[in-house]
């Protein structure tokens, strides 16, 4: 019988400690022969249909994970592109309340719209800053650069209390941390982080009406028939999610389908069990040693301040991390081991 241990395993055998899937996931063994495989059609000359078959597949893999249907999810290349479709809805003068220092690709559409009021405030008072005015509610589910947990309950009460939408971005989340996204408006999320993916693929769920979205960047796949869309205007919208999508990287959802059928084999929730008890043997690991990291609990992600310039060392050494705002950010997810943590904080303890 396979278990989490065995899986993960034979799916991954990185050279050196590798704690850094906040900017970057390892390629499960899987997901690299499919992208050989893929590769190879390309180069022999083999039809591409079982590619965009790929693309589906994805796009309801990831629709069971966040608990939509698979009708709300349209796929497309980075999370920018669906923050620039909503930052286009909005009203002229519209209020969109962000959290400070949030990620670039979630809030900086809203600023280069010109005409709409960006307010940014601290995170933990994010919920209690939602007004009669406001629009909208961006924020991301975990924060990059230090990993710090958005109280979306709370923001979600407070924008349905003012008659504000949310939007969430899943990027640092997806693949390790629950998220029921139909209890938003809009959520989005990168593939190539926790979800173990190629570069090149994001998805966006958005409300059953389309939340007032209009598919600015539409081409033939946005069709309700793609394939009958080739020529002239598309005459008939996709009557999902997907009249939202671009023109799919093949490569990368060939190879994201196999990572995402990892994920739903091991299962998030065994996923976060098993990412949080390192996080925190990481924290207390810290705790020994002197260091405080930024509050985070129940992250996956930790950074510790003043410790940035530790980064270069730390990569000669075999242990990848990153440096963020002068804080060492650690990630920890399913590949990682005990092992792991203990080797990075004996370093840090030199």
């Amino acid at each position: 019988m396979e278990t989490f241990e065995s899986l993960v395993r034979a799916e991954f055998a990185p050279k050196n400690v590798y704690l850094n899937t906040a900017s970057n996931g390892l390629l499960p063994a899987r997901t690299v022969t499919a992208l050989d495989r893929a590769v190879r059609m390309r180069a022999e000359g083999i039809p591409l249909g079982p590619l965009y078959e790929d693309v589906e597949a994805v796009r309801a893999s990831f629709a069971r994970l966040v608990g939509v249907p698979v009708e709300r999810v349209a796929t497309g290349a980075s999370v920018a592109e669906y923050g620039g479709l909503i930052a286009a809805s909005l009203p002229a003068g519209a209020e969109v309340l962000t959290a400070e220092g949030d990620f670039s690709s979630l809030v900086n559409p809203f600023h280069m719209r010109g005409d709409l009021k960006v307010r940014a405030v601290p995170l933990d008072r994010l919920a209690e800053s939602v007004r009669p005015d406001t629009a909208l509610v961006a924020v991301s589910a975990a924060q990059s650069a230090d990993g710090r947990i958005a109280d979306l309950p709370a923001v979600r009460a407070a924008a349905l209390e003012h008659g504000a939408r949310t939007y969430v971005d899943a990027s640092q989340s997806a693949g390790w941390l629950p998220l029921e996204a139909g209890a938003y408006d809009y959520v989005a999320a990168v593939g190539f982080k926790w979800l173990l993916g190629p570069h090149g693929a994001a998805f966006c769920v958005v409300p059953e009406d389309f939340g007032g979205l209009t598919p600015l960047l539409a081409g033939w796949v946005a069709g309700e028939i793609p394939w009958d869309s080739c020529y002239g205007p598309v005459e008939d919208l996709a009557h999902s999610a997907r009249r939202f999508d671009i023109s799919p990287s093949l490569f990368t959802y060939a190879g994201l389908r196999a990572s995402m059928e990892l994920i739903e084999e091991l299962g998030v929730p065994a996923i976060q069990a098993h990412d949080l008890a390192l996080a925190d043997r990481f924290r207390a690991g810290l705790a020994v040693l002197g260091h405080e990291p930024v509050p985070s609990p129940g992250s996956a992600i930790v950074s510790v301040p003043g410790l940035g310039d530790r980064q270069p060392a730390l990569g000669d050494a075999g242990i990848q991390v990153s440096n963020r705002a002068g804080n060492l950010r650690a990630a920890f997810h399913l590949y990682n081991t005990v092992e792991d943590v203990d080797r990075l904080l004996d370093a840090l303890s030199d």
